[in-house]
C-alpha cells in the first residue's frame, strides 16, 4: 500500500467527467431529479427571502427510520457530515476502512487527527477482527464506495464497541430494494452514527442534502460545531419531499430495476476477461482491467468517462468504477471498451 500522501485524497469522479465525454465516472442517478422534485425545488425559490425553517424536513426524517428529533442532523450532504464529525470529535486512534470514499479521511486529516488504515483486498468484504480493539472511531461505507459491497448489518454492529463511534456512510443504501443491511433505523447498537445522501438516488449534487442519524449526545456535538442556516431551503424541501412513502416507492423501484441493469453489465466486463468485484450492490461496479490506466485513457479519447481507481488507498490504476447508466449507453461503451482491449498496447 502506497503511503498517505501518494494518495490524492481530493480527487473525485467529477474531476474525471470532463465535458463532452459519456459520464461513467460520477455516481449519481441518470436522469435526475425527477419532474415532480424538479417542480418541488422551483416553487422553493420563492421562499429564499426567509430563514431556512428546517421542520417539516425534520420531521419527515424522523417518521421515515423511527428516529426522535435528538437522533436526526440535517446537514449540507453526507461531506459536510464528515466535516462536522472531524470537528466535533477528538478521537485517540481514528481507523477508517479502504477502499472507500476518501473525505472521511480527507477531513480528520484537515483538522489534525492522524489517520490510521484497514485496507481490504480480495473481493474487499469486511472482517472486524481487522480493526484495531483500541480505535475509538471507525469509519465504513455500506454499501461501499468503490468496491460496490454490501457488508452484512450483524458484521457491522459486530464493530460497535464502549467508547466507539462507529460511522457508517450509507450513502449508495437506497441502492439496494428494500435496505436489509441498513443500520438507519436500529437503536440497539451503542455509538453508531449513520450518515445518508440524497444527492445519488436524487440527483442532487448540486444541491447538497443529507443527515446524520445516532446516539443524541454525539448529534449534539455536531449540531454544536454546525454553523447556522447550514442547509438551505431548496435542500430542506427536498429531503421532506424524498422522505414520503410515494418517493421511497420510486426509489425502491429503480433500485430493482439498477439490479438488472447492474447484473447485465457485470455479465459483460467478465465475457471480456475482466475481473469485477463480486455481488456489487450499489450504482457502480469495480473492475480490474491489465494497463488500466492506458485503457482508462484510450476510453476517454474515444469519449467514454471512468472513474480512476488510483486515488484510493488500497487500489492501483489498473482499477477503474464503472457507473450503471441506461441499457443502450452501456451496450455501446461495452463494444467500445472490447475493440480497445483488442487493440495493440
Amino acid at each position: 500500500m502506497l503511503p498517505p500522501a501518494e494518495y490524492d485524497l481530493g480527487h473525485h469522479g467529477d474531476v474525471d467527467a470532463a465535458p463532452g465525454l459519456v459520464d461513467l465516472a460520477v455516481n449519481v442517478r441518470g436522469g435526475t431529479p425527477p419532474g415532480w422534485l424538479a417542480d418541488r425545488l422551483r416553487d422553493s425559490v420563492g421562499e429564499l427571502a426567509r430563514y431556512p425553517d428546517p421542520g417539516p424536513a425534520q420531521k419527515a426524517v424522523e417518521r421515515r427510520h423511527g428516529r426522535p428529533a435528538a437522533e436526526v442532523l440535517l446537514t449540507a450532504g453526507a461531506a459536510e457530515a464528515f466535516v462536522l464529525l472531524a470537528r466535533a470529535l477528538r478521537p485517540r486512534r481514528a481507523v477508517v476502512v479502504h477502499p472507500q470514499f476518501t473525505e472521511p479521511e480527507a477531513a480528520l486529516r484537515a483538522a489534525g487527527h492522524p489517520v490510521d488504515r484497514v485496507v481490504l483486498d480480495g473481493d474487499f468484504t469486511l472482517d472486524p477482527a481487522r480493526v484495531p480493539a483500541d480505535a475509538d472511531l471507525v469509519v465504513v461505507g455500506n454499501p461501499t464506495n468503490p468496491t460496490s459491497v454490501l457488508h452484512p448489518a450483524e458484521t457491522l454492529a459486530a464493530l460497535a464497541a464502549p467508547g466507539r463511534i462507529l460511522v457508517v456512510d450509507e450513502a449508495f443504501a437506497d441502492c439496494v430494494p428494500g435496505e436489509p443491511e441498513s443500520l438507519a433505523g436500529r437503536r440497539d447498537t451503542p455509538g453508531v452514527l449513520v450518515l445518508r445522501s440524497l444527492t445519488k438516488t436524487w440527483g442532487l449534487a448540486g444541491l447538497r442534502a443529507g443527515y446524520v442519524l445516532g446516539p443524541a449526545e454525539i448529534i449534539e456535538r455536531l449540531r454544536a460545531a454546525q454553523p447556522l442556516w447550514a442547509v438551505s431551503t431548496p435542500a430542506l424541501v427536498a429531503t421532506e419531499a424524498c422522505c414520503t412513502p410515494a418517493a421511497l416507492a420510486e426509489a425502491d423501484t429503480w433500485a430493482r430495476e439498477l439490479k438488472v441493469r447492474r447484473e447485465e453489465l457485470a455479465t459483460a466486463l467478465s465475457a471480456l476477461g475482466l475481473h469485477v468485484v463480486p455481488h456489487a450492490r450499489a450504482s457502480f461496479l469495480l473492475v480490474r482491467i491489465d494497463e488500466g490506466e492506458r485503457v482508462r485513457l484510450a476510453l476517454r479519447d474515444a469519449g467514454y468517462a471512468v472513474r480512476q481507481g488510483a486515488t484510493f488507498p488500497g487500489l492501483s490504476p489498473d482499477w477503474v468504477r464503472i457507473a450503471v447508466r441506461d441499457r443502450d449507453t452501456l451496450t455501446a461503451f461495452v463494444r467500445t471498451l472490447a475493440q480497445l482491449l483488442m487493440a495493440p498496447s
